[in-house]
């Protein structure tokens, strides 16, 4: 199989091609990477995969046509995974264009593209951030969806064009909804990682609100692997949630995290809500469990404890990108 993997220098993106490449020796990726502010940690560099016989990195922009039919030409490509994405929710609260120019012109791009030269099977990552914010059972993939934030917003809409496509143009497309990762390589800005660096900076983990909302947490490794059966085994047209199963208050990652690095909670500074923020994510994954047998390997403390030590041991990674001009906190 030729795999091309969209945005893979980013978190869930890299970690995914290295899952692939430990797993597969069949399997060619083609990494197609437009490198904004997100992708520039050189993750798979970092990794030592950047000379793997099966990885070949093209820097490309999913918003291109001409740049997207040129890769899936070139390199004969059979499937797609399509991780590139603007995620950051306080981003889009900032400029919302960014998001609907990448994550609903770039898949409509893609989808275009990929009808146009073959492409077998179309996987769309998507968010558990769809169902909207104040769940009171698990969110099931039948569920109406009532997204609340651009990035949720825009994930939907790719996942009705990835579906019109289905419907109308036969393409065999599969979506994923996945819950809040952690993990190696995740952008510091993002609420565990930015806690943690904080922190081995001499500085206080910020808290919107009360910390009162919740989170499911997969380490990004369970969530490659859903991926990965998804898109090998999936069935056509049909979603899958891909989830921790427990969820966890803000304030409690906090105070975990601190717990570990042998902080107090003087390093929690409380600081105003962000505007519309959803309460709670909750996904009932029993579908991805009952027809691959999926469910996370990864238990949390175990899996927060590594992802410390990753930051402790790994301060080149993140120091540059914390100190860029553009970085959001």
């Amino acid at each position: 199989m030729n795999l091309l993997v969209t945005g893979g220098c980013g978190f869930i993106g890299s970690n995914f091609i290295k899952y692939v490449l430990e797993k597969e020796k069949d399997i060619e990726i083609f990494n197609l990477d437009a490198m904004t502010y997100a992708g520039q940690g050189k993750n798979l560099e970092h990794m030592g995969l950047s000379n793997h016989p099966n990885y070949h990195f093209e820097q490309g922009d999913i918003t291109n046509y001409e740049e997207v039919e040129r890769a899936l030409k070139k390199h004969s490509i059979d499937a797609v995974a399509n991780f590139a994405a603007e995620s950051h929710v306080d981003r889009g609260l900032k400029n919302a264009s960014p998001f609907i120019i990448t994550n609903i012109g770039g898949t409509q791009v893609l989808l275009e593209a990929a009808i146009n030269n073959n492409v077998e099977i179309f996987t769309q990552i998507s968010t558990d951030e769809v169902y909207g914010g104040n769940i009171k059972i698990p969110s099931k993939e039948t569920d109406g969806l009532k997204p609340s934030n651009t990035y949720s917003i825009t994930k939907r809409d790719a996942e009705d064009f990835a579906l019109y496509y289905y419907d109308t143009y036969g393409l065999d497309v599969r979506i994923t909804r996945g819950a809040n990762n952690y993990g190696p390589y995740q952008f510091p800005e993002k609420f565990i990682p930015l806690s943690i660096t904080n922190l081995l900076e001499g500085k206080a983990i910020p808290i919107y609100g009360s910390g009162e909302n919740i989170r499911e947490w997969t380490h990004v490794l369970d969530h490659c692997e859903g991926i990965y059966k998804v898109l090998m085994s999936g069935k056509l047209g049909e979603i899958y949630n891909i989830g921790g199963g427990k969820g966890i208050k803000n304030i409690d990652i906090a105070k975990i995290i601190l717990e570990e690095m042998g902080f107090g909670e003087e390093k929690i500074q409380f600081v105003e809500d962000r505007k519309g923020h959803d309460l709670k994510y909750s996904l009932n994954c029993e579908k991805i469990k009952y027809e691959f047998g999926w469910e996370p390997a990864i238990d949390f403390a175990k899996g927060i404890k590594e992802t410390i030590k990753w930051y402790e041991e790994n301060k080149k990674w993140w120091e540059r990108l914390k100190h860029e001009k553009g970085f959001l906190f």
